[in-house]
């Protein structure tokens, strides 16, 4: 019976043939373990030298890292694997030896582990990130179909930048001037005028020169746009999104988790509704905390986002952000004018924002005064200008950056571990 170590709990007592690699192998004596994987997961198979015939024992002693090979056994219970499973190996058929292969088990610097990114995949704990990449991705789209939104894939390429262009990366359009794309949520508020609650999950470009463990320079977003939602009703989204991830990371990644050594309990404790701190009373939290530097109108870095995750065990909402910081597209507060209706969800544990997200600004006339102020070109975006013109109504929408969400939910420091192929400032290889 052919199989995938994922599904060897379907064959307990039954001979099973697994098309894997050896990712590791030690021996003693008369016993060969060896450590397999096949993509799906992880398992353990154990050669007797008295079992089998000479041939295979010697195979399975010389066998070397990496080597693709079709391996028969029994499929048995075992209470000492964290997979639950382990294999008693009848045969061994090599598909293609691996030579010198350059990542062994011993340490290895980050700088080459990043050289060698597309073997480096294969190890247990960037498969485990990846496991968990791919729940919150199959999760996100879950949620979405359940909630009513309807999946709209806007443009990578665009001809103008939602937040301005110092950040962007400059192409030609043949003879126009185009920019990748660092969100698609003009594209998405005007498909929810057309859809009414609509989501988009895609790459998005930031030529920041940035180094930290947070940034990336090619990195993926899920953007929500709702028509009729207001400020209150995004935020209700947010946290019911993001609870909704967790839980099903929690149900499905467990071994993923607990390969990564994630502490399980901080996870398990975030529910909605999320605690909620306006900026105004963010500035004065930190000036408490001896940030004595910051002053209103600045916006928060990492240490800043950190000190006040600190004073919360789930995610937290820093609402009201002065009008000063943010793009042009956002509606004021109907009682501030220094001030938005927008909030950024901080992840706890030191991950930062993960979410940004605001009530649109929905009156053609005040709109058209914020590109002013921006000193953005109205032309260019006189098809944005349309929709306020033709019916418009109370919308909002935010962003969630997917890599930044896969460090917090596995727990890993650096996101350049939660992207198959991170760009980074100056990686572009492999």
């Amino acid at each position: 019976m052919k199989t995938t170590i994922a599904e060897v709990g379907k064959f307990v007592g039954q001979e099973v043939t697994i098309g894997a690699w050896l990712a590791n192998k030690r021996s003693s004596g008369k016993i060969a373990f060896l450590q397999l994987r096949d993509g799906t997961g992880f398992i353990q198979g154990v050669v007797v030298k008295a079992e089998v015939e000479e041939e295979i024992f010697l195979k399975a002693k010389s066998i070397t890292q990496e080597t693709s090979i079709y391996v028969s056994g029994i499929v048995k219970e075992d209470e000492r694997s964290p997979f639950g499973y382990e294999l008693g190996i009848t045969n061994i058929r090599v598909i293609s030896e691996s030579v010198d292969y350059p990542i062994t088990p011993k340490e290895h610097g980050t700088e080459f582990l990043m050289d060698h990114r597309h073997l480096w995949l294969r190890s247990k704990r960037q498969h485990a990130v990846m496991k968990i990449r791919n729940e919150i991705i199959r999760s996100t789209y879950e949620f979405f179909n359940k909630e009513g939104f309807v999946k709209v894939d806007p443009p990578i390429l665009t001809g103008s930048a939602p937040e301005g262009t110092s950040e962007l990366f400059h192409t030609k359009y043949f003879d126009e001037d185009a920019y990748l794309s660092q969100s698609g949520q003009l594209y998405m508020e005007a498909a929810a005028m057309a859809l009414g609650k609509v989501f988009s999950f895609g790459p998005t470009f930031r030529a920041e020169k940035s180094k930290t463990r947070r940034h990336l320079i090619e990195f993926w977003m899920i953007e929500p746009e709702m028509a009729f939602y207001e400020f209150e009703d995004n935020l209700q989204v947010q946290e019911n999104y993001v609870s909704y991830i967790i839980k099903s990371v929690l149900e499905n990644c467990k071994l993923e988790l607990n390969t990564l050594g994630r502490d399980l309990s901080k996870l398990e404790k975030i529910q909605a509704p999320f605690p909620r701190i306006t900026y105004d009373d963010a500035i004065k939290f930190l000036h408490e905390k001896g940030f004595d530097e910051i002053k209103w109108g600045d916006d928060f870095g990492a240490p800043h986002e950190t000190a006040i995750a600190e004073s919360y065990e789930m995610p937290v909402f820093i609402t009201h952000y002065p009008t000063s910081l943010k793009p042009f597209y956002m509606q004021p507060d109907a009682n501030r004018e220094d001030v938005v209706l927008c909030a950024d969800l901080i992840a706890p544990e030191g991950y930062g924002e993960i979410i940004g997200g605001s009530e649109r600004i929905h009156d053609a006339e005040l709109l058209k005064q914020r590109l002013s102020e921006h000193e953005l070109d109205e032309a260019a975006y006189d098809w944005y200008l349309q929709l306020r013109k033709f019916g418009s109504v109370p919308h909002s929408g935010f962003g969630l950056g997917l890599e930044r969400t896969v460090a917090w939910l596995s727990g890993v420091e650096h996101v350049r571990e939660t992207i198959p192929f991170p760009r980074l400032l100056n990686r572009l290889y492999p």
